[in-house]
């Protein structure tokens, strides 16, 4: 038997593992991303061991150095990762022994790598959270620079891609603006679960000795300590939860590179996407294409798939901890790699994006844009809405039919006021209720988000 396989868990086996299977269940390869909080959470346990008296100042204090040491070589790309240990828990402790001696052996007691990882987990995802929410503050100040310059651009809205109403293209853009607010909401009302401590649970039982969790808690800054030890290593919620919020805030993000999409073809040309965040076309020498939204709404399905393999990893797993919960680490890796990176990059496309106002003003000067407001004209006159919602739909297939415009019709069949209903900015200015868009309103949006974003 090796004895780095001895020293980890190797005393009730006369054999070492295959090879396979050393190569089957190492999990070093990618939780050595876990190695900065894995040290910090070290260091707290042997400040805590040493303060039952399990250690003496002298000797945790000596752990300290050595993990100190080992956090600066794994920081200047000098560590050597060894596979044959399994984890990067393993790894780390592997070294400190060798570096400090004996002392480094009594690091582990009253700890299990259950406990040791779901604590590492959540050192990991509170900086993560913390870093996703200024990649999605990013992308919102993007937005609101980009709204903030066409403040006064009018384009159709949509209904299911038909145009419906106008509105002004800021309106639009702050839509994205407030989805990402609610998630970055989500990413912070989850970080309020994710920082318990599960240090001190265990294996699963927790220890006969006397650990002071709370105090271990408050070094590492968490808001406090799990309540029951099962619960505590068997937990992967708060991943879930990150996963989940990651997923929804993928959709707004695919939601908005399809507008993109629609709005730089040519169809709409509504907007120009910069070169900087366009590619050609290996075939076709005119082509400028969409290929950062395209890809920022495709690489959506990851976050969909790491959020999906996660849920299904757990749901049949008994209490406690169970293997299977390795398979959680590369996941949300990949989720949190994933999504920054997108917010960013659809930010930076954003800075590099012109909007054309003359096509934009041609589409929203379409008559029918303000056939709802003929009828809310009508209304305003005592008109029973279901009633003037006929009228005018009626009068909207004349106008179809004979070619002659729809003001024209209108002010022909109930006079010049009703005509003066499609003057498309005073049809803006009356959308005074809150949340609508009025010019007014929309300035005020503005205002309130660049404060918010500060």
């Amino acid at each position: 038997m090796s004895k780095q396989h001895q020293s980890a868990w190797g005393g009730r086996f006369s054999a070492a593992p295959a090879e396979a299977v050393k190569t089957f269940t190492e999990s070093v390869s990618f939780d050595w991303m876990l190695s900065r909080y894995d040290i910090a959470g070290s260091i707290a346990h042997a400040k805590g061991l040493a303060r039952i008296g399990i250690l003496t100042k002298a000797e945790a204090a000596k752990i300290e150095r050595g993990l100190r040491a080992i956090e600066r070589e794994i920081e200047a790309d000098k560590f050597k990762w060894d596979p044959a240990c399994e984890d990067v828990h393993m790894n780390i402790e592997t070294v400190l022994v060798r570096k400090i001696g004996a002392i480094g052996k009594k690091l582990h007691t009253a700890r299990s790598r259950n406990d040791q990882v779901a604590t590492d987990l959540r050192l990991w995802l509170r900086t993560t959270i913390e870093r996703t929410r200024l990649s999605i503050s990013e992308l919102q100040r993007a937005l609101v620079s980009l709204a903030g310059r066409n403040a006064d651009v009018v384009v159709p809205g949509y209904t299911h891609l038909q145009r419906a109403q106008p509105v002004l293209f800021a309106h639009h853009l702050l839509a994205y603006v407030e989805m990402l607010g609610r998630d970055s909401e989500r990413f912070g009302d989850g970080g309020r679960r994710v920082n318990i401590c599960p240090l001190g649970a265990g294996a699963m039982a927790g220890s006969t000795i006397p650990l002071d969790r709370e105090y271990v808690a408050k070094l590492l800054g968490f808001d406090g300590v799990t309540q029951n030890s099962m619960d505590a290593v068997s937990d992967r919620d708060f991943l879930i939860e990150f996963l989940a919020a990651a997923a929804i805030c993928g959709m707004h993000l695919s939601r908005l590179a399809e507008d993109l999409i629609l709005w730089s073809s040519a169809e709409f040309g509504f907007v120009t996407i910069g070169d900087a965040y366009t590619t050609g076309s290996s075939l076709m020498p005119q082509k400028k294409n969409p290929d950062i939204a395209e890809l920022a709404r495709g690489k959506v399905g990851r976050l969909y798939g790491n959020l999906m393999a996660v849920l299904t990893m757990m749901k049949g797993l008994p209490l406690t901890y169970n293997r299977d919960m390795q398979e959680d680490k590369l996941p949300i890796f990949m989720c949190s790699q994933t999504l920054m990176t997108t917010l960013l990059i659809v930010a930076d496309m954003l800075r590099d994006t012109k909007v054309n106002r003359a096509r934009c003003e041609a589409a929203a000067s379409d008559p029918m844009l303000l056939a709802t407001d003929l009828v809310d004209f009508l209304v305003k006159r005592g008109v029973p809405f279901r009633d003037a919602h006929h009228a005018v739909g009626s009068l909207v297939l004349v106008a179809e039919k004979t070619g002659v415009a729809l003001p024209k019709l209108a002010a022909k069949k109930y006079g010049a006021a009703a005509g003066k209903v499609f003057d498309v900015r005073r049809a803006l200015e009356a959308r005074k209720a809150t949340g609508s868009p009025s010019p007014r309103n929309v300035l005020a949006q503005l205002a309130r988000w660049k404060k918010l974003l500060k």
